[in-house]
């Protein structure tokens, strides 16, 4: 399979390298997350991903400064508040983060959500995404920033950014995990060249005691994590599992194995496992 996943890249539209698998640091507190990061680090991830929403971003810069690695070998991520949805607002919050990881420049600046958590998938905002999404092509041009994107836009949500962007979207961060593959989003984005991330690959956990997935995974001599995140690779997507225990981080990287073509198929046909189904609607802010 030549280099392992961790080593692997993917490039985005732009022509940016991006590691073809990340940290997530969702729930890690402020306290803990520059030595997640570190130990992250020394185990050989090279993609860190926050967000100003998680309250930790000073944390994970720190931990990328302390790491002992250039900072061109390593490629940060974090996302514009969910909440700013003008120009002013977003430009504040991006001079925020900057300010916050205290790092030269930010690898990858996506927009968290197309709606904020308190009317997600309700009102309109179109207009909103639109002077964030200025905003973050200012910061692109400037250089403080290397690749922008968005987080849980939908289709019809990237079409308003495309009518009168003038960067295109680089990457699109979904939930994406085995029981909820979003094939029509996905072939969406890859017509238009815009990588897909998956958040919770695992489900939040609830994936791992399935016992389709589990006998599944035991075909393959592996754990029910690594089938799940290697499902996402084989998608082409950028899985980004969280972890704060070295032996989980360990664990989800060592993904360098094949599932077959039949049983990519049967797991993209899941539609449910433990009581998840394809349209459950976890609650906004813990489903990130």
């Amino acid at each position: 399979m030549g280099d392992k996943v961790i080593d692997e890249h993917y490039h985005l539209s732009n022509g940016v390298e991006i590691p073809k698998l990340g940290l997530g640091t969702w729930l890690i507190d402020e306290d803990r997350v520059a030595g997640a990061v570190r130990q992250a680090i020394d185990i050989g991830y090279r993609h860190i991903d926050t967000a100003e929403a998680y309250g930790n971003e000073r944390g994970v810069g720190r931990g990328v400064r302390e790491s002992g690695l250039p900072r061109s070998a390593l490629f940060v991520t974090t996302k514009l508040a969910a909440e700013a949805k003008t120009y002013d607002q977003a430009a504040q919050a991006i001079e925020g983060s900057l300010r916050d990881l205290d790092l030269d420049y930010i690898d990858l600046m996506i927009i968290h959500s197309p709606q904020p958590w308190d009317d997600f998938r309700g009102g309109n905002y179109d207009e909103g995404n639109r002077q964030a999404w200025r905003a973050l092509e200012e910061a692109y041009e400037s250089g403080s920033i290397r690749a922008i994107g968005v987080s849980n836009f939908t289709q019809a949500d990237i079409e308003n950014i495309l009518s009168s962007c003038t960067v295109r979207p680089m990457v699109n961060q979904v939930l994406m995990h085995i029981g909820h593959t979003p094939l029509d989003l996905m072939d969406y984005c890859h017509r238009e060249g815009i990588l897909m991330e998956a958040y919770s690959p695992v489900a939040h956990g609830a994936i791992l005691d399935d016992p389709k997935v589990s006998a599944m995974a035991a075909r393959y001599g592996v754990t029910p994590a690594r089938l799940c995140i290697r499902y996402d690779l084989q998608l082409g997507a950028l899985p980004l599992p969280k972890a704060e225990n070295p032996d989980h981080m360990r664990e989800n990287v060592d993904v360098d194995f094949d599932i077959s073509a039949d049983d990519m198929e049967a797991l993209k046909c899941m539609t449910s496992f433990g009581g998840y189904g394809k349209d459950e609607r976890f609650p906004v802010f813990s489903g990130k």
